[in-house]
């Protein structure tokens, strides 16, 4: 009896954990800056993966329970006793009813829960990509990720720009993945789902940030040894805002005479094979671009502050 209560009080604790982990969750502040809460969805996209994680944990969660309770049942009421335990206990053959329950209930959930997973695929990858959309093209590389915004002219690095999207007027982001050598994946828990990058074979993904911030996530695929490091930022800003980070990211780099020698120096050495940098003779595309570094807030994919 001591290992019936054993069990029934694990159980109840690994429920009662879970349940703890989902409400704090759901209830931690959706406009924190270092949050990687897959349960604080702000884009479409994310919003339809949690409501399918929570549809499914529901169903799965009643399947636990039905299945525990009988667990317990079982081992409270035909566990063994002293006085039976010499003798043979009861059989009990097979029942048509029972059999074609456990078959039939079985196959209904899973069609249900197939059902629902197809019907958020089919709304989240086949979305129609609107006239106003912007449109970026995400490049995976070891370790670093560049964006360039072809309708716009803008290529950068680390950094992801997008402007809001607001229901009455959407704006929403659709990001063409590539891979320039091995595979990444692309997942900022808050605005959607995981997406490879895979060399020779373009993936898409989009998302409608529904509040300005930062939010970061992780490449999501072991891609080499700094892979850790390879994090993920994107910031959303107003309409406004994103029109003004456009313009000064068009802009040449600063021609300043008193950093004159250091440009000189980048120019002749092999910086410039690597790295790009407009109005100068750097053309190089394996590094991240340089030309307004200093307009980011990060350095190396995120993993540090340029200020340190």
């Amino acid at each position: 009896m001591q290992r019936v209560k054993n069990i029934i009080r694990t159980a109840l604790y690994s429920v009662m954990f879970l349940f703890w982990c989902m409400t704090t969750a759901a209830a931690a502040d959706p406009s924190s800056r270092s949050l990687t809460n897959i349960f604080a969805p702000q884009s479409t996209p994310a919003k339809s993966i949690v409501n399918l994680s929570l549809f499914v944990l529901t169903i799965t969660g009643i399947i636990f329970v039905v299945v525990f309770t009988l667990l317990v049942y079982s081992i409270s009421k035909f566990r063994a006793k002293s006085a039976s335990a010499n003798s043979e206990p009861a059989q009990v053959y097979g029942s048509t009813q029972i059999e074609l329950a456990w078959t039939i209930i079985p196959i209904l959930i899973v069609v249900v829960l197939f059902l629902a997973t197809a019907r958020v695929l089919h709304a989240v990858q086949d979305a129609p990509m609107p006239a106003g959309a912007v449109e970026v093209t995400v490049i995976g590389h070891q370790f670093w990720w560049e964006y360039r915004y072809p309708q716009l002219g803008v290529v950068t690095a680390n950094e992801l720009h997008i402007p809001v999207s607001d229901p009455g007027h959407p704006a929403p982001t659709f990001l063409r993945l590539l891979s320039a050598d091995t595979d990444h994946s692309f997942w900022i828990p808050q605005l959607a789902g995981k997406t490879d990058l895979i060399p020779n074979h373009p993936n898409s993904m989009w998302m409608d940030p529904q509040r300005t911030g930062t939010f970061v996530g992780q490449c999501a695929q072991y891609c080499g040894t700094q892979h850790a490091k390879m994090l993920l930022r994107v910031s959303v800003d107003t309409p406004e805002d994103f029109a003004q980070w456009i313009r000064e990211q068009r802009r040449p780099a600063v021609a300043d005479e008193r950093v004159a020698a250091g440009r000189r120096a980048f120019e002749t050495t092999a910086c410039i094979n690597c790295h790009a940098i407009s109005g100068t003779v750097a053309n190089g595309r394996f590094g991240p671009d340089l030309t307004h570094l200093m307009s980011r807030t990060t350095i190396a994919a995120c993993e540090s502050s340029i200020n340190t």
